[in-house]
Order: C-alpha cells, then sequence, then structure tokens
C-alpha cells in the first residue's frame, strides 16, 4: 500500500516536470492547492496562491529557453495523506541571448485530496546558478 501511494505521488511530480517543460503551464492547475505556497530560494520572499504559483512558471516559459534538464535522486515520504518530495536538478536554460546553468534541489509537498496528490508547498534548495 504505501509503495502503491509512493509511485502515485512521484507520478505527479514527474507530470509536473514534464508539462511545464512543453510550456503548458495551465495543466498543472489542477495538480495544485488553491492555496499552494511558494517559498523564494534563501527563504527570500514568499507567494501563496495558485495565479501567483503559476504567473512564475509562466513567466520563466514565456523568457527563459531550456536546453537539458535532468532531474535525479528522487526521494519520496509519504505520511497519511502528506507526502515530501525532493529531488536534485540540472538545467541549462538560455535568457536574453545568456546562457546560464542552474543546479539545487526541489523540494515539494503534496496532500492526498479525494485520492489525488496535489501539491500544496514548494520551495528551491542549494540553488547555484551562474552564467555560461
Amino acid at each position: 500500500m504505501a509503495e502503491s501511494r509512493q509511485a502515485a505521488v512521484l507520478e505527479t511530480m514527474h507530470r509536473i516536470n514534464q508539462i511545464w517543460l512543453i510550456r503548458q503551464v495551465e495543466d498543472i492547475q489542477t495538480m495544485i492547492h488553491p492555496e499552494i505556497v511558494m517559498v523564494f530560494p534563501g527563504f527570500s520572499g514568499r507567494t501563496q496562491g495558485s495565479k501567483q504559483f503559476l504567473a512564475g512558471f509562466r513567466e520563466f516559459c514565456e523568457n527563459a529557453k531550456v536546453h537539458e534538464f535532468r532531474e535525479h535522486d528522487y526521494q519520496a515520504d509519504v505520511v497519511g495523506d502528506t507526502a515530501v518530495i525532493t529531488f536534485r536538478y540540472e538545467m541549462l536554460y538560455e535568457r536574453s541571448t545568456q546562457r546560464y546553468c542552474a543546479t539545487g534541489r526541489d523540494l515539494w509537498i503534496f496532500r492526498n485530496q479525494d485520492g489525488r496528490w496535489i501539491a500544496v508547498w514548494r520551495s528551491m534548495l542549494d540553488l547555484h546558478e551562474e552564467s555560461e
């Protein structure tokens, strides 16, 4: 039972990443809570609500071109109706003709609601970004 719940929440996380990478940001709406919280790297600020959350993804997708995105080292912990997922990523992207290499760890918290895993909280840890 625990393994199937873990697999289901990991599948939701993979779908979210696939969706934003193909720039279909609005399709993430059904996988996030209306009051989702995004805490900025270094806990330097935060937003709350799906509108602001999706606006961050949309702004990135409209202003950057992702050349490579690799995710690895997935860890998922499921306790009751709550799941915490972390994964490491490496991304090469271009913005305003400048290329950047970014690495870090994404941390997401999900809640099982009516048999579906929905994201309720996200932050990016250990973020390192440099221009090429």
